[in-house]
Order: structure tokens, then C-alpha cells, then sequence
């Protein structure tokens, strides 16, 4: 028996469709799930590119990370992680049956549950959780115009902070983050030096200092925004795509009793992500939260992938 799928050859390559690879059959303490909808994220990019900074699976594997589906006893369920070599971009996946599956009612509107999965949490968990953030806060968060950055904004203004400030490279990225609720944006130019950029930063501010920020960029803008942080503030760190390395002068950490805090879905206690993903299907359902979707076949995996490296500021998913 067969199915199609996603299939990397090679480290370092693109995924190519496969419409004949054979359905993975579960082992021990391990679930099939038939795949209804998977998401396509960028942490696939950099496993497949080899870049990812911890274990990649062996090649030749099917790629993909999350989806949504049922499970051969009939349970639906949202999932994140996958039993390698099988991938959620294909029509059955293997799962390990326990912290990965979450399950989920009948009627749960399927993009919903794709689009606040890996992504989602990562902008809402590391916001309202990891950052603990409160109607006192003023937050900033870089890389706005991305899906972690917009699902941050809207958890900034729905947990009530005082003020979100929005930073991003992209001008129509910046509109749709006001748009969701960020009060302020600052465009993350590439004529803005380091001391231009903590200057943008704290001028965006209409009362008080920076407290929270919640960065998936690092390398410059986490640096300026460092900088800018007002005393005893924080910084979130969840990504490097602005540069894996960046240089900090110890003043600008000690002399305000910053805090740089790290955040990672994996190692968030379970609890926490089935409470706050509950949370964000809530608000989504209530028209608070938002994110938009796109929607592409498995057969256009090529055609996906590279929607995915142009960073297109809305959720990608994938019908097999």
C-alpha cells in the first residue's frame, strides 16, 4: 500500500512529491495519524537544509513537523513532531502516542488548528508565558511581520499590555501588524545603524521605557533592542533569523538589570501548551485572534517551499 508525500533525498536539497512511498506502519507507544492538514514552518527549511541547531533526521525522509488528522483508533488530534523518517506532509504519519497528540473536537475548524500549532505558540506561549507579559508592560516585538511575530502582537494587546510596539523590514508586514493591534511600528531599515535603531526604538514609546521583548530575529535589531530596554526589562529569544550571533556590551545588560530569557516549544511543560493552545483556538473562534492562511497542495510541495524561504508572512498549509 502507498501514499503520496513530501520526500527530501538529500540534506541540503528540496523536497520533491512522491506519489508512491509505502504508509508507515506504528510501533510501540507509537499512533498512525491520517493526515487531513499539515503546516509547513520554518524550522522544515532549516532541518532539510541541515542548519537546524540540533539532531536532523537521516535522509531520505518525508518532511514536515505538524498537522491535524485522526488517528486509527478515531481520535482527532493536532500533532507537532513526527517519528522520523515519516513527516506530516503526506497522508499517514507516525506520532508517538502521548505529549506530541493533542486531541480535538470533530468540529475544530482544521486551519485553525494548523495555524496556532508550532508557530502559534511560539508567538503566544513565549508572550504570555515565557514573558509573563502584564498590562503594565510596553512590548516590543521584532520580526512583527512574520506568523510568530503577528500571533505576539495580538497576545501582547489581548493580554492588555500598555503599549506593542511593532518592528519589521517589510512596510506591508508593518500595516497588517497595526492592523491586528500593535499601536506603534518602527521599520527595521537597512539605513538604520545600531545607534539609529535604539533611538527608533525608544522614540516609538509614548509612556515609560521598553520592557518586553519578544524576539525571533537576534543578531542586530536584539541588540539595539537590548539597548533600548528600560531597567529590570526582558527579552524572549525564540530565532535567529536575523543572525545567529550578535555583540553585546556588558552595560547594556548589567547597568538595567536586563534579563534575556530562552524560549522553545519543546521544552514548554505540557500543561502550559495544552492550556495556551486552547486559549488561542478560543480567541480565534471569538474573532480576536488571526492569522491568514494559505492554502496549497501536496503536489506543489516545490512550489510551497519556496513560499516558505520568502518569508511570507502567512501561515502556509498543505492538503495531501
Amino acid at each position: 500500500m502507498t501514499m503520496h508525500a513530501a520526500v527530501l533525498d538529500s540534506i541540503g536539497s528540496t523536497p520533491r512529491y512522491d506519489s508512491a512511498v509505502p504508509v508507515p506502519t506504528a510501533g510501540p507507544g507509537q499512533v498512525r495519524v491520517k493526515v487531513e492538514l499539515a503546516g509547513l514552518n520554518p524550522i522544515d527549511l532549516t532541518m532539510a537544509a541541515g542548519t537546524f541547531p540540533g539532531p536532523l533526521p537521516a535522509a531520505p525522509n518525508v518532511v514536515g513537523r505538524e498537522g491535524i488528522g485522526t488517528t486509527d483508533d478515531g481520535r482527532r488530534v493536532y500533532f507537532a513532531g513526527t517519528v522520523a523518517p515519516h513527516g506530516s506532509l503526506a497522508e499517514y504519519t507516525i506520532v508517538e502516542d502521548g505529549p506530541n497528540l493533542i486531541q480535538v473536537t470533530d468540529d475544530l475548524d482544521a486551519r485553525h488548528a494548523v495555524a496556532f500549532g508550532i508557530a502559534g505558540m511560539a508567538g503566544w506561549i513565549s508572550t504570555v508565558w515565557r514573558g509573563a507579559v502584564t498590562p503594565d508592560d510596553v512590548v516590543l516585538v521584532l520580526g512583527a511581520s512574520g506568523v510568530v511575530g503577528q500571533v505576539a502582537v495580538q497576545a501582547a494587546r489581548i493580554a492588555g499590555a500598555r503599549q506593542v510596539i511593532a518592528a519589521a523590514r517589510s512596510e506591508a508586514g508593518l500595516t497588517r501588524a497595526l492592523e491586528l493591534g500593535a499601536d506603534t511600528a518602527v521599520r527595521l531599515a537597512d539605513d538604520l545603524d545600531h545607534d539609529g535603531l535604539v533611538a527608533a526604538f525608544r522614540d516609538a514609546v509614548v509612556v515609560g521605557d521598553v520592557t518586553l521583548v519578544i524576539d525571533p530575529l537576534w543578531g542586530a535589531p536584539a541588540a539595539a533592542a537590548i539597548e533600548a530596554l528600560g531597567p529590570n526589562g526582558r527579552l524572549v529569544q525564540l530565532g535567529q533569523s536575523a543572525g545567529a550571533e550578535l555583540t553585546l556590551r556588558s552595560g547594556w545588560v548589567r547597568q538595567t538589570n536586563t534579563e534575556i530569557r530562552g524560549y522553545t516549544n519543546k521544552l514548554t511543560p505540557r500543561e502550559v501548551v495544552v492550556a495556551e493552545y486552547g486559549a488561542m483556538l478560543e480567541a480565534a473562534d471569538a474573532g480576536d485572534l488571526e492569522l491568514e492562511v494559505e492554502e496549497l497542495a501536496l503536489a506543489d510541495i516545490g512550489l510551497a517551499w519556496e513560499r516558505q524561504e520568502s518569508s511570507p508572512g502567512v501561515k502556509l498549509v498543505i492538503r495531501p
